[in-house]
């Protein structure tokens, strides 16, 4: 079986990338732990307001697996697999764009989640009980920010996924030519 250069190329990058948000997962989940240790439950913070506190937060270390672990592996190895049982290859530009969309926007929504996390239980240790206002002063107050910046992480990596993944079922279709 032959895989072409572009190819092992993306499974080099994505690779990588696994790698690295598989490190990055464990340290999310040491922060989590030792960060929640500053807001404990007390009469001042009951446990409906201590879990809500740190509820956003507790949700990075599985996301920062799944969307930086395990959705790069598993794309990886559908295209060996793809390859291994015959199937076209995905054009370079197909790897490219759907590679390019898909792991800074991962990255993105990782981030924005330690953000909003952090904004929570920071706000909390600081006084702030009402989640109200502390989720209407995330990104300086200004809805239209925070919708853009969600909206266009979200859709990058939607799209970046769909073109990897809807280039892979076309090339199902159609055998390659040295197959």
């Amino acid at each position: 079986m032959s895989i072409p250069d572009y190819y092992r190329s993306f499974y080099r990058v994505f690779l990588r990338f696994s790698i690295v948000m598989m490190i990055a997962g464990l340290v999310m989940g040491i922060l989590f732990q030792e960060s929640s240790k500053k807001a404990p439950v007390s009469e001042i913070l009951p446990p409906g307001p201590h879990l809500e506190s740190i509820f956003s937060l507790s949700l990075v270390h599985g996301h920062t697996f799944i969307i930086g672990a395990l959705i790069p592996l598993a794309i990886t190895w559908m295209l060996y697999l793809g390859l291994q049982l015959g199937y076209r290859p995905l054009s370079a530009k197909s790897l490219r764009w759907g590679g390019g969309l898909y792991l800074p926007s991962a990255v993105m929504a990782v981030v924005l989640m330690l953000y909003k996390g952090y904004h929570y239980l920071l706000g909390v240790r600081s006084g702030q009980l009402d989640f109200t206002v502390l989720d209407a002063s995330l990104f300086f107050g200004s809805h239209a920010l925070r919708s853009a910046t969600y909206g266009l992480t979200h859709t990058a990596m939607a799209v970046g996924l769909s073109i990897l993944v809807i280039s892979f079922w076309k090339s199902m279709g159609k055998p390659a030519t040295n197959a």
